[in-house]
């Protein structure tokens, strides 16, 4: 039903804002750890950042990770002071067994558009990019479907995975993920907030020694 909501076309006039969204997982003590990054757009210059701890209250099942995730990234994406007009993810979108993964499950939720840029590969089938940065191949379904693309981030590193969430074209999705390409194998916006969280996570850990 949630799929079916979807809009998988550009919505949206300008971006002046952008926000890099990021979780982190303390299995043992079933605490979820959720970051985001806001940056000025084209420039990338930090505006602001917020994070939170929270409980997690659903359990863990496969293809089903949003609704684990989802409550941590909500509270901590209402904590900003500003109004990002696009939110990246480190996670899928539409490549997603299920075809609505964390971007996209974000972007109706938060009724923005989203992206979905992962490290790792859910489901599809796809010929290796050539190994110079901007370089990309699509991303098919079994039944021949575009999922989404392969993208090289730099030159000869392990490609990233770029896919819609809500709102925004594939065509604009890859654009904008290169634009945010800075040197590094993960773009700025997921790159920090994944070693913000990070960080988040072992202050948290300290302070509650």
């Amino acid at each position: 039903m949630l799929r079916r909501q979807l809009v998988l076309k550009d919505e949206f006039k300008a971006l002046n804002l952008i926000a890099g969204c990021d979780m982190a997982i303390d299995p043992e003590n079933n605490w979820a750890y959720a970051g985001v990054i806001v940056y000025e757009w084209p420039s990338l210059r930090e505006v602001e950042r917020r994070a939170v701890k929270t409980k997690l209250t659903f359990p863990y099942i496969p293809g089903l990770l949003s609704f684990r995730e989802a409550p941590a990234l909500l509270r901590a994406i209402s904590k900003l002071k500003s109004s990002p007009d696009l939110f990246i993810f480190d996670g899928q979108g539409t490549a997603h067994p299920r075809g609505i993964g964390i971007a996209s499950h974000m972007g109706l939720w938060l009724d923005r558009p989203t992206i979905g840029c992962a490290k790792s590969r859910l489901i599809g089938r796809y010929k290796e990019p050539r190994e110079k940065f901007g370089s990309y191949e699509s991303l098919f379904s079994e039944e021949g479907k575009i999922l989404g693309v392969v993208f090289r981030t730099r030159d000869s590193v392990r490609p990233v995975f770029i896919s819609q969430g809500h709102k925004v074209s594939l065509r604009t999705s890859i654009d904008l993920i290169k634009k945010c390409c800075d040197g590094y194998r993960i773009p700025k916006p997921t790159r920090e907030a994944d070693h913000y969280v990070e960080a988040f996570k072992r202050k948290s850990r300290r302070d509650k020694k």
